[in-house]
């Protein structure tokens, strides 16, 4: 599904098709359209759309917007969706579509991303470093200290499990507010 509601010159509603990353690209380099990037500033620091405006989710409902067609972009595409029909509720008279597959349907496309300098290491890269770490951890105490040392790795897998199960990740969020994950953009 290759098409985009951006090359639409007459459009008169707001529009909430989805835009491959080829026609993104020509969009940006042809005329004026604003990319929105959803995700939140840690993933934004890490590789994001050159020239794209950071405005996480949770604030897109009460941000000041550029005029003319938007782009929304998040990772995987379901945040991006979730704000055009944001957009959409809100009353914004202009076009707005989204990137179909996020950012990696645009590195797939073989287009460059921008990273920030000093990025922080994406979250779920730290959870898993994280995670592994106190495993071993685990292990290691309860041959050498005590043995009683191995219910860390019970505790750490518990958690893996319960993450994956219900989609919180306590370790995701704990890492997510440490002093070196603070990005300002």
């Amino acid at each position: 599904m290759a098409h985009s509601s951006l090359n639409l010159p007459n459009l008169q509603t707001p529009a909430s098709e989805r835009v491959s990353a080829h026609d993104l690209a020509e969009q940006l380099g042809s005329q004026r359209v604003a990319v929105i990037d959803v995700r939140e500033p840690m993933e934004y620091a890490a590789g994001h759309i050159a020239g794209s405006l950071n405005v996480p989710l949770s604030r897109l409902h009460q941000a000041d917007l550029p005029s003319g067609p938007l782009v929304l972009v998040c990772q995987s595409g379901n945040r991006s969706a979730k704000g055009v029909q944001t957009l959409l509720e809100r009353g914004v008279a202009h076009p707005v579509s989204d990137l179909e597959g996020g950012i990696p349907s645009w590195q797939q496309a073989g287009l460059p991303l921008r990273k920030l300098r000093n990025a922080p290491l994406p979250l779920m890269r730290q959870v898993q470093i994280a995670a592994g770490s106190l495993v071993l951890l685990g292990l290691i105490l309860s041959n050498t200290v005590a043995p009683a040392w191995i219910a860390l790795s019970w505790f750490v897998g518990a958690g893996l499990v319960f993450a994956g199960v219900s989609g919180f990740c306590g370790m995701a969020r704990l890492l997510a507010v440490m002093p070196w994950n603070k990005v300002s953009l």
